[in-house]
């Protein structure tokens, strides 16, 4: 047979069985002294009390060892006070079955769960001195019948010490076998020694000279309870209860006419006491562990926004990161493929490939722009620029946009504006372009045969603006309408193999849409085709004051001698043949030390600067050159780069460049940016760098 390998009791619970029976023997001593002084004067019993709540606070058992040796204490600690033996054997069984029935009373009725709480507290000492009550006179009906007396003979003295011990002691000891008290106080041993001895003389001074002045106990008292909460008002009452106990026999005498009442009233102040000082340390207590959790909870929240500062840091270095490396080699595919496009020799299959390749490219590119526009609404770094303009002429130019599309698969494109199109509103260019190219983009995606029809009423609510967006295709079951707008999103995977896509657009449209403070929503069913809808509150604006442009002459605009700075090959190579195109005279650096040498030698007209290269980078080099000072060091400088990112065209600017053109390059772009940083005289280059971004 396998011998359990269990321990007896759990860790730390033999300390507890042997603090308990010592608090036990010591009351029962104490009560025992006080009785033989004062020949069977009653005054308090509170050996029970302390045995009640050991079993309240100990599990398993521990339990029942405590039981069992309390039992045999209780004999012994009686027998060497001298009781009589008959009336050991009436009374010892009877005190151990009350505390156990009181006990499991207690625990049946489930109110030790909330021992920690001042109600808590309240209620299961109410509760305790009920039973007590009804035990006690149990107790007192047998030993008088066993002594011939009548059975209430004698049941009040017996009563009232019971139930006094237990209203102090019970939630005295509680109180002391929780150890949770005691870390949310900061008093030391020595300070609730020293504060326990002051109110104990305070109560001997009191109760042996002048009664009277008993509320004095309250100031020394509280101060124990603010110093060490309520271990220190459970210690100093009961050391002030064994202080004042003596000192009232001191000086009424044993005689139990003259110091019952003195006795009763002494042990009825300590319960006030005790009751108004437990109360305090435990709101007290309650306060300072809301003060902890508030400063826990506070130290978390800076954590997590420690944690989602460095998250978002990390996502937004990996999409920059990613951004850069796929864009440098999509620059060249689709720079070289719109070079090999226009070679008139191309035969019509090798012209289908290569506009294959340069749209599959440029859908990479969109895919990539999704995900840095999705990034910065996430963190909120999206900003609005509203300006002057007519909705009606966004939503033709978008329509536009997608007219390529749409004619590919034999689509009619459908315009209709209710209201004035000629009128003006703030609003902000690129991103209602954006939201609407969306919409109009999907609606073309996902219909096979039909029309798609873009709606603009300007008339039929003042102050707001509703676009609409109708197609003929597949249409959207009702359950995914409701997660249409989330990221990554489509409407199954089945759609997302068939017609392609990231899931990103509808969200970013939505997100957009919420900071322009509009909505956005959509109408539809299962083949039958969608309505997707957007309404914005807008507010009519005047026609900005047109500033006039000199027109370029054909020398400024065309034949710039041009720096191209890169590292990659490729890259050089591209840019030479693009800028060649042009009409432009170029000339190459594989690096920013090389640019600087170039610089000091020759004079340019504008320098095109790529931002990560080896030894020096392209913001040093800028730097360097602004260093120059004179007409070189204020040359035109051009970021010619795949950092996308805001921040990453923040930083070219404050190093001194003077505008961006991101790779993957569009030719019309970059010729555009050529033409208009050489076009304007040197001290009017600064006021176009807000243009090119």
């Amino acid at each position: 047979m396998k011998r359990s390998t269990e321990p007896l009791l759990q860790d730390g619970q033999t300390l507890r069985i042997a603090g308990l029976l010592t608090a036990f023997v010591g009351s029962m001593a104490y009560s025992l002294f006080l009785a033989g002084a004062t020949k069977n004067l009653p005054s308090i019993w509170t050996a029970n009390a302390v045995l009640i709540a050991g079993l309240l606070t100990l599990t398993g058992r521990a339990r029942w060892i405590l039981l069992i040796l309390a039992g045999l204490a209780d004999v012994a600690v009686e027998l060497i006070a001298g009781v009589d033996l008959s009336f050991i054997l009436v009374v010892a069984p009877q005190d151990v079955l009350q505390v156990a029935v009181t006990a499991w009373g207690l625990h049946r009725l489930r109110l030790t769960n909330h021992m920690r709480s001042p109600w808590g507290l309240a209620r299961i000492t109410g509760v305790a001195s009920v039973i007590i009550v009804a035990l006690s006179m149990i107790t007192t009906a047998t030993l008088a019948l066993s002594q011939g007396r009548p059975p209430l003979d004698g049941w009040a003295d017996w009563i009232m010490p019971n139930v006094l011990g237990l209203i102090l002691a019970m939630p005295t000891t509680i109180i002391l076998m929780d150890r949770r008290h005691k870390p949310l106080f900061a008093a030391s041993a020595w300070q609730l020694t020293v504060l326990t001895l002051l109110v104990a003389l305070t109560a001997v001074a009191i109760f042996t000279w002048e009664p009277a002045l008993q509320a004095l106990l309250f100031a020394p008292a509280m101060l124990a309870v603010f110093r060490g909460g309520p271990r220190a008002a459970a210690i100093v009452v009961i050391a002030s209860l064994a202080a004042s106990i003596p000192a009232v026999l001191h000086r009424t005498g044993v005689d139990p006419a003259v110091a019952l009442s003195p006795l009763r009233h002494v042990l009825i102040f300590h319960a006030m006491l005790f009751a108004v000082c437990l109360m305090a340390a435990m709101i007290l207590e309650r306060q300072k562990r809301l003060q902890a959790l508030m400063a826990r909870g506070r130290d978390i929240a800076r954590a997590a926004q420690a944690s989602a500062q460095a998250a978002n840091k990390a996502k937004s270095e990996f999409l920059a990161t990613i951004s850069h490396e796929i864009r440098t080699p999509l620059n060249s595919i689709l720079g070289f493929a719109d070079l090999v496009a226009d070679d008139p020799g191309l035969s019509p299959d090798s012209r289908r490939r290569v506009d294959l390749i340069g749209r599959s490219g440029r859908s990479l590119v969109e895919i990539i722009n999704d995900l840095l526009d999705f990034s910065k609404l996430e963190a909120g770094r999206m900003e609005l620029n509203p300006e002057p303009l007519a909705p009606a002429v966004v939503l033709r130019d978008a329509m536009a946009i997608a007219a390529p599309a749409a004619e590919a698969k034999n689509l009619d494109l459908r315009v209709e504006v209710v209201g004035d199109e000629s009128a003006l509103f703030a609003l902000d260019d690129t991103r209602l372009r954006q939201v609407l190219l969306n919409l109009i983009s999907n609606a073309i995606k996902f219909t096979r045969d039909g029309a798609v029809t873009a709606r603009l009423d300007l008339a039929s609510t003042p102050g707001r603006l509703r676009f609409e967006v109708t197609d003929t295709g597949i249409g959207i079951a009702p359950e995914v309408q409701a997660r249409l707008f989330q990221r990554f999103t489509q409407a199954d995977s089945s759609i997302s193999r068939g017609f392609g896509g990231t899931g990103l657009g509808l969200a970013i449209s939505k997100a957009l849409v919420t900071r322009m403070g509009g909505e956005i929503g959509v109408e539809s069913a299962p083949g039958r085709g969608s309505c997707f809808w957007v309404d914005l509150p807008v507010e009519t604006a005047q026609a900005a004051p047109v500033a006039e442009i000199a027109v370029p002459q054909a020398s400024n605009a065309r034949g710039a001698r041009a720096l191209l700075v890169d590292d990659h090959p490729v890259n050089r190579e591209l840019g030479h043949a693009l800028l060649t195109l042009g009409g432009h005279e170029v000339t190459t650096a594989e690096g920013g030390a090389e640019a600087l040498e170039l610089v000091r030698e020759e004079a340019f007209d504008l320098i095109l600067m790529d931002v990560h290269m080896p030894d020096m980078d392209g913001l040093a080099a800028t730097r360097a050159i602004r260093a120059m000072g004179g007409v070189r060091g204020q040359t035109p400088i051009l970021a010619l780069s795949a950092d996308a990112m805001p921040e990453q065209v923040a930083r070219c600017l404050a190093a001194g460049m003077d505008g961006h053109v991101a790779k993957p390059i569009v030719r019309d772009t970059l010729l555009a940016a050529v033409a208009r940083f050489t076009a304007q005289p040197v001290e009017t280059v600064r006021a176009a760098q807000s243009s090119v971004k």
